[in-house]
């Protein structure tokens, strides 16, 4: 390995405490069509999915084209509506990001979200003008637990897979680094480190976390 690294965030979870209101909204737009999932559906269904798969779920039938655009629209602005007032990062991730930014590590985000959801939490955090790679839904065919998305981040940023380190909190996206060839930091945010597949480490949040401590992780 050269002596370049990349960082590689997710977004949901992972630079933001969102799932809480995709919950609402999903609770909501479901409501609307007489469906009520239960906490657990939702925990094992909805968190770190793409929304072809959540829909196609819940519906119990594909959703897909025409169809799936429009419901994701629908459900992704309500979603926007009710977060926008709330939107905070999670605990040191700012400072972490700037550290390591300061010593020269590559920075990406890849998210399974939409767009317009990044750019409104990237609206709200300033860390965009530090960031290499940015890619959203729309820039992948395959979702986590594919790895195209974090093999496509690290084309983005010049760097091999076993350059890169990954923070992620959901099964699928965990399962998307490692399926990558990637390091892999859990974010117990969503879930137990017994829920996520193994990582190489695990964290609340980021107020412990340091560029010293990352080279620790490749230095394993």
């Amino acid at each position: 390995m050269n002596n370049e690294i990349a960082v590689i965030f997710d977004m949901d979870g992972v630079i933001c405490h969102t799932n809480p209101y995709h919950s609402l909204a999903f609770r909501e737009f479901f409501a609307a069509r007489d469906l009520a999932p239960s906490d657990e559906e939702f925990a094992e269904h909805m968190f770190g999915k793409s929304n072809s798969y959540i829909l196609s779920h819940f519906f119990k039938r594909p959703v897909t084209g025409n169809e799936l655009l429009e419901l994701e629209q629908e459900k992704e602005s309500l979603f926007r509506k009710i977060y926008e007032p709330h939107i905070v990062p999670i605990t040191g991730i700012v400072e972490f990001i700037s550290d390591l930014k300061n010593n020269g590590v590559k920075l990406g985000v890849a998210t399974s979200a939409p767009y317009a959801n990044l750019d409104l939490i990237l609206s709200k955090i300033d860390i965009r003008k530090k960031l290499g790679s940015v890619l959203a839904s729309e820039d992948v065919k395959k979702h986590k637990p594919d790895p195209e998305v974090y093999l496509s981040s690290a084309a983005n940023l010049v760097v091999s897979p076993e350059q890169c380190l990954v923070f992620e909190d959901s099964f699928s996206g965990v399962s998307a680094a490692l399926n990558a060839g990637m390091r892999v930091v859990g974010v117990l945010t969503s879930h137990t480190k017994e829920e996520l597949p193994p990582c190489n480490a695990y964290v609340n949040d980021y107020s412990d976390l340091s560029y010293s401590k990352i080279i620790e992780l490749f230095n394993k």
